[in-house]
Order: C-alpha cells, then structure tokens, then sequence
C-alpha cells in the first residue's frame, strides 16, 4: 500500500490511473479530465484508490464532494460515503449519504438522496438512480419548494408521489402517482403530472388559475395554457368561465430576428349585454428595417364600446390603430404614419370625429459652415379625414361634422449661444412657410391660405453656482428672452382657420422661451413677446430639489389660448414647477399655473414614496372651468395607488380615485397579499363607481394562488422563512 498526505493546504492528484502499465487506453484517456483534492489519498495495489477527509472530485462542470471516496480501476466504479453533495454547475444539485457511480459521475445509484433545483425546489428520495448524466429517476419521492426544518412539521406544500424522473436536457419533471398535500392534507391525486423545473425558460402546460367574481360576470375562473411554438414564439389560451360569460382569451407573441409583436384579445358570449358575441384585439410590432429605419405598428379594436370596461380588460375610451416607418438619431427624425381612431365615449360619433391621420415629417439638424451655431431643417405634410360628408355643425358639438383639412410645413431655424464673463446669450431666427387647405366647412370663408413667418429671438442666462465642501451643488441662473414673430395673418383673423390640432395648448418649463406654444404647426403666435425666469436647483446625495419661476409678456393676445391655458393674456400666468427627491425614496414633481388674481387656474402633482416596506404613488389634478376645452365645471381629483409590507409576508394594497369636484369617489380598491419561499396568494376587491348610458358600476373579486419555485423567476429571499433552532 502506497500512502499520500497532504499538507495544510491539501493534496490535488491528477487520476491519469496510468498508475499501472495495464491500464487500457480508454482509462486513461477518461482518466486525465478528472482532478481529486483531498487530506489524504492510499494506493492499494494498481487498481483501488482510496481518498479520505475534505474530498472534491472535478470532472468537467461536475463536482463532488464527500468524506470518503473509493475508486477501483478494475471496474471502473466510484463508492462514496457522505455526507455527499453533487453539483452539476447548471443548477442541479445532489445531497446524500451513499452513492455508488461510474468513474465519470454520470450513472449509478445514490441512496438516501435529496434533489436540489436551482436553489428552489427540494426533491427528497428513498434513492435516486442517475442515467447517462441527464436523467435522475427517484423512488418514494416528496418534493416542495417550501422551507423544511427538522422539527418534523410537514412543508405548507409537497408533492408525494411513488417515483420521479427529471431530465435534465428537456428540463422537465415527471411525476407517477402525484398527490398534492396543503398543511400535509390531501388535496388533489393525479396519476400523471409533468411540471418544468425551475431552470426552464419555455413550457407548454397550464399556468397558474385565477378565481374572479364580477357584478356583471358573475363568479368564474380562468384556467391559463401556455403553448410553447418553438423559442421564439408562444400562444397562450385562457378559458373564462363564469355564472354569466363564456369567454377565451388569448395572447400571441413572437420574435424575430429583426424586431417583435405581440397580439393579445377575447371572445365572449355572455347573458347580460344582449349584443351575441362580443370581442376585442389589441396588438404592437417593432421591426429593425435596413439603413436604421423602425417599422412599428398597434392595433386596438373592439366590438362595442362597453366591452372592454364590462370584462375590465381597459380603461380606454378612445382607441387609435397606426402604423410607421421612422428614422431617428442625433441629426435626423424621419416620421411616416397613418393613424385611425375611433371612439367609445357617450356622446362622441365615429362619423364626425377625425377618423384618419396621414402624416410625413422630415427633420435635419446640421452645422453652418460660415455662421456657426447649429441649424435645422423641417419639412412636414398632414392630412386629417372625417367620415362624415356633412359642411354644417348639424350634431351641435361645436365642430363641423364633415371637415377635413390638409395642411404643408416648411421651416429653416438656427442658433447659437455666445459667453461672455459668465452670462450666456443665444440668438436665434427661422424662417417658416405654412399652407392650409380645409375642405367640407361652410363656417370659414377662406378655406386656403399660405403664407411666410419669419421670427427671431435673444435670450440670455447667469447660471451661478456654488459648491459646497459637503458635497452639495448650488444652482442659480436668471433667465430672460425677447423675441418677434412676423406674418401678415394677425391673431384677429387666425379664427379663418380651423383649429383642429391645437384645441389643448399647455404652459409649462419646456416651452417658457418658445415663440410659439401652440401643439402644431397650424397656428403660430404673432408680434414681439418677452419672458422672463428663474431657475434653482440642489444637487446632493441627500436630497436634490429644482425649482422653475417664470412668465410671458405679449404684444398681442391670441383668441385660440384658452383661459385655462394661462396664455390667453398678454400676460401670462405665472408659471411654477418643482422636483423634489431625497435619499428615502421620496419624490414628487408640481406644476401650477396662478394668474395672481382668482389664484390658481391649473395644477397637477405628482409624488411617490417607495422604500423598502412602502409604495405609495399619488396624482393631484386641479383644472378651472373652461368651455373653450369642452369643460363646463372645475375638475378636481385625487388617485392613489399604494401597498405596505406589514409583516415579512403580508403586504396590504390599496388604490382610490376620489372626484374632489363632485365629492364622490370614482374608483375604490384594497387587497392583500401573503408571500414565503413557496407560495404566493393575492385577494383583491375593486369597485368603479362611475356610470354612463353604455358603462354601469361594477365591483371585482379576484383571488390567486401560485406556487412558486416551478419558473425562472428570481426568488425574493426576504420572504423566505427561517427554522427555529432550540438547544438540544
């Protein structure tokens, strides 16, 4: 007998097992792709090999480690006494305390074992034959992805069955005889049962079923099935049904080399509309074309206009369906797209609204070669259509029921900014042509016109900043501009054309130094105008805050600013902004409007808070009467969308909608939520309280449950359990 010691950093023996002359070729050759590291390693005769004390034996990804490991060359077989563990590197992981294998670990018989997948399921066997490296076939078998201990209490779930077989290359489980057990009760027996192991990317199979009761619906369930066609796309089919509904859903996506889509939708047949079948599809597509261009396109259709808020599939009430080809990056936007909308709202028709949009736009940002600066280019074309043939406002909606209009934009603009000790001054100028055609409108009596905008522009910035030892940045900049736009079309005959795109102007930080706020290009703003501002910002790692002041002051007021714009003076409402966040995870964002007399006229916050334990998003909305805007009264709202994690696996949702203005509240919503390393269940109740002639109030109960540890989904590991440890 030959005896290897190692020293205190341990002994690594390459098992050429050339040890003897007689050794066949192919021992050898098998022989050099596995390495042992161990204590101490005896050499009995030419054939047996015994390691003993922190053994590991390396072949390939595979690793093995175990107190005692006996090779015998002669039949080319491993014994191994444990405790043993068995890593294959891919997330298969083996435990157990007697293993008998072939010299390349990948057969044999392994007693007492317990299978580990990915870190999530728990397979524990009476025995576990492993077959050709991929395939592992357990007898006696309990499996569950929940926390065990050795108290001897049962899991919250397992599933026993007389045998199991994993494999490993498909990826999947095979249960014989497979009976689910809640609390160690059983629940449900199924003769056969396959599931994907966690390391599964794709499956064909049934997903987890949701439990939904509806005032309209009735109480039903959906049952989800996941169809697999291939890696690069999928089906999926959801049966509904419920006491008043035969519904299926579906969703399809697939992917391409080049780009994406995804269509999702449903049929129903149900006792309460009266309508027969009803259905909707929504679907989006992104394609990489040749020299960078991006195909993209949606679809949105529905059967009727209550469907989608019946089956709580959308709080849409206007749909729109386009396609477009686009080209954008540093110094290009290239647009081309043709839209069709079509509306769900009470009191709106499909034959009087814009029905399709064509539109084409071309922008091209260069350097001057002799001026500097920067310089721009636009050309842009735009047609709107309307179903409806009829030139007169005959549904008394305040909009001619038949006119389309077409319209083409040419515009050259340069800037550029000088400094000089510290103050920045820009200049800029453009020179813009505008053509309008209306067509079907009896109201306007020039149905075209053209006509050369020229404008210019200085404005100057101080930017001060400080910055502290502390780490915090100081900003303060002044800011001021004086500018001049010219045409002949002055504002008091503007009315001439139809103002079809810029019926909603906004006042905000982007567009204080703008020459014109309007949304489009059909409208301009005319004669000198000044504004004047002030920035403010802190920059830590504490906390950081913007703060943004300021005005316009106009030569002339335009009619097609409404009230609530802030922009129908000539001068303006003060305009305020904020951005606040902090280390806590607290942030929010304000915009006002305040015409420094009845006080605020337009307001809207934003703010969250979201840390460890609590999320919480809330919206604020303040907007004055404004008939110009389709608004006969003050709109008023609150909504609330949060959750609190309560305890390490309950977390309380809440959300609400409250109607400031009418003192109701629109939408209304709590659940709760339990969570461990094994299971995740959700109950939700909702109630929409608004009503229409096509809309009624509704209340939604939805209940899940589902396993977890069966997918690829990262396990949140603060919601795993821990074993009580008692002396003893």
């Amino acid at each position: 007998m030959t005896r290897f010691r190692s020293t205190s950093y341990g002994l690594a023996v390459a098992l050429c097992l050339g040890l003897s002359s007689t050794a066949s070729v192919a021992q050898d050759i098998r022989a050099e792709t596995v390495v042992l590291v161990a204590n101490s390693v005896f050499l009995s005769g030419n054939s047996m090999l015994t390691a003993v004390g922190n053994v590991e034996a390396l072949y390939g990804n595979t690793t093995l480690t175990a107190s005692k490991i006996i090779y015998d060359g002669n039949s080319d077989q491993i014994t191994i006494e444990g405790p043993i563990t068995i890593s294959d590197g891919e997330g298969v992981e083996i435990f157990a305390n007697f293993a008998e294998l072939d010299a390349d670990l990948q057969n044999g018989l392994i007693k007492s074992a317990r299978l580990v997948l990915d870190q999530q399921v728990e397979i524990k066997a009476a025995q576990l034959r492993r077959e050709n490296g991929r395939r592992s076939v357990l007898d006696d078998v309990r499996a569950t992805s929940c926390k065990t201990c050795e108290d001897g209490q049962a899991p919250l779930w397992q599933i026993r069955a007389s045998r199991v077989t994993h494999d490993q290359d498909d990826q999947q489980l095979y249960f014989d005889n497979a009976q689910l057990r809640v609390m160690d009760i059983p629940v449900f027996y199924l003769p056969r049962l396959r599931l994907p192991d966690p390391t599964v990317q794709r499956s064909t199979g049934f997903l987890i079923p949701n439990i939904r009761a509806r005032s309209q619906l009735g109480t039903g369930i959906k049952i989800p099935y996941f169809i697999a066609l291939g890696d690069h796309k999928d089906l999926t089919l959801t049966p509904y049904i419920a006491s008043n509904t035969r519904t299926l859903e579906a969703r399809y996506r697939q992917a391409f080399r080049t780009g994406e889509l995804t269509f999702e939708g449903a049929v129903s047949d149900d006792d309460f509309s009266g309508r027969g079948t009803r259905a909707y599809v929504f679907g989006t597509g992104e394609f990489d074309l040749p020299r960078d261009y991006e195909l993209t396109f949606q679809v949105q259709a529905v059967s009727d206009e209550s469907y989608l808020a019946d089956y709580a599939y959308s709080s849409l009430d206007r749909l729109s369906s386009s396609v477009t080809l686009s080209r954008v990056n540093r110094n290009e936007n290239t647009q081309l797209s043709l839209t069709n909308f079509e509306t769900l709202r009470a009191g709106e028709d499909n034959e009087t609204i814009p029905k399709w949009a064509l539109s084409a736009r071309k922008q091209m940002r260069f350097s001057p070669r002799y001026f500097g600066g920067e310089a721009l280019w636009e050309l842009e074309a735009y047609s709107l259509f309307r179903q409806s043939k009829v030139n007169t406002d005959a549904n008394g909606d305040g909009m001619v029921d038949g006119r389309d209009i077409s319209r083409v934009n040419a515009a050259l603009e340069w800037r550029r900014n000088w400094f000089l000790s510290g103050l920045e001054i820009g200049a800029q100028t453009a020179l813009n042509f505008d053509a309008v055609q209306t067509r079907q409108d009896s109201t306007i009596a020039q149905t075209s016109y053209a006509e050369l905008t020229p404008s210019a522009a200085l404005s100057f910035r101080y930017p001060l900043i400080k910055r502290g030892s502390n780490g915090v940045t100081t900003l303060l900049e002044p800011i001021a501009q004086i500018g001049w736009s010219g045409g002949t079309l002055r504002a008091g005959t503007q009315d001439q054309i139809a103002n079809e795109e810029s019926t909603r102007p906004e006042f905000d930080e982007g567009n204080l130094l703008a020459l014109s706020r309007f949304a489009s290009d059909d409208r301009r703003e005319r004669g000198f105008a000044s504004a004047w501002g002030v920035n403010w910002s802190r920059l830590a790692d504490d906390w950081s805050a913007h703060l943004t002041l300021g005005q316009v002051v106009r030569e002339e007021t335009h009619p097609d600013f409404t009230t609530s714009s802030g922009l129908s003076n000539l001068g303006s409402d003060f305009l305020v902004a904020a951005k606040f966040k902090n280390a806590s995870g607290l942030e929010f964002q304000a915009r006002s409007l305040i015409d420094g007399i009845d006080g605020l006229n337009k307001a809207e916050v934003r703010g969250g808070w979201n840390n460890e334990k609590l999320g919480l998003d809330a919206t604020y909305i303040w907007l004055d009467a404004d008939p110009a805007e389709d608004r006969l009264n003050d709109l008023s709202e609150w909504n609330l969308d949060g959750s609190y994690r309560m305890h390490r696996h309950w977390t309380g949702l809440a959300n609400w909608r409250y109607d400031v203005a009418a003192r109701t509240t629109a939408e209304a919503g709590f659940g709760l939520e339990y969570q461990n390393e094994c299971l995740k269940a959700k109950f939700e109740v909702s109630r929409r309280f608004t009503s229409s002639t096509s809309i009624q109030p509704a209340t939604d109960y939805s209940f899940t449950v589902e396993i977890l540890g069966f997918s690829t989904k990262t396990i949140d590991k603060s919601y795993a359990r821990t074993c009580a440890h008692t002396a003893g």
